[in-house]
This record gives C-alpha cells, structure tokens and sequence, in this order.
C-alpha cells in the first residue's frame, strides 16, 4: 500500500492496517491489533519524519501466517537510518521512544535497504497469542 508521506498518510495507513488485521480475524480490542496497529504508528511516524523525501510516497506491507504478523514500512531516504538507542531518554526529551516502542512489542525488527530503489525498509514481526 503505497502513502503520501504526511501526517495523514501515517494516519490512513494506520487505520488500514487496523481495518485489514479486523478482516483477518483480529478485531480493533484483540492484543494483536493493537500491537501491530501502534508500531505501524510508530514506522509510518517515523518514516513521515525522518525518511521523507520531497514528492515521494512511503509504503506500507502487512504479511500474516498462522502465528506472526509482519510489517513493512518504506521510505526513499538511504541516510537516515534508525537505530535503537542505548538508553532510554531523560523524561524531559520529546522525541527518541518511537523504536523503543517498537521494539517491546515485536518479537523481532530490524532496517534493511531498499530493494530495488534508493531508500530502507523497517520491518517487525509480531507472533500472535498461542504461539
């Protein structure tokens, strides 16, 4: 699924994404979309911030199988690529807990180039309950 990169671009991909995993059997309250639903938050977020280029779209990929949800968000900037802080920031700080989000709620995540065009993606897996 392919989003202007704007802050309702994030915001649409969020919603669809919810609205997929409700036809997929987990409906908004279930843990499992919930989870997917705020780090898909989080990656469209931080792709609309810091993985924006000037014209260009992000996109958005939810794969399932019978027990983890994968998501993929990609943008085309190459030079910002997020990593996980050391340490979580001082309680003043308003930014830097996106990922840190991100990586309490996936099983696993990571960043890995573009295929095929300049930019990253950022995936994560999340295993659904009972597996």
């Amino acid at each position: 699924m392919c989003f202007t990169s704007s802050p309702r671009g994030a915001r649409l991909a969020r919603r669809l994404v919810s609205h997929c995993l409700t036809t997929w059997g987990h409906p908004c309250a279930s843990a499992a979309n919930q989870k997917v639903t705020l780090i898909v938050a989080e990656l469209t977020g931080n792709a609309v911030r810091h993985g924006h280029v000037s014209g260009r779209d992000f996109h958005v990929r939810l794969t399932g199988s019978a027990d983890v949800l994968r998501i993929e968000v990609t943008d085309t900037r190459t030079e910002r690529v997020p990593l996980l802080p050391s340490q979580e920031p001082s309680g003043e700080a308003e930014s830097g807990r996106g990922l840190l989000v991100v990586a309490r709620l996936a099983s696993r995540w990571a960043v890995v180039p573009r295929v095929g065009a300049p930019g990253k993606t950022v995936w994560a897996e999340v295993c659904l309950p009972g597996h």
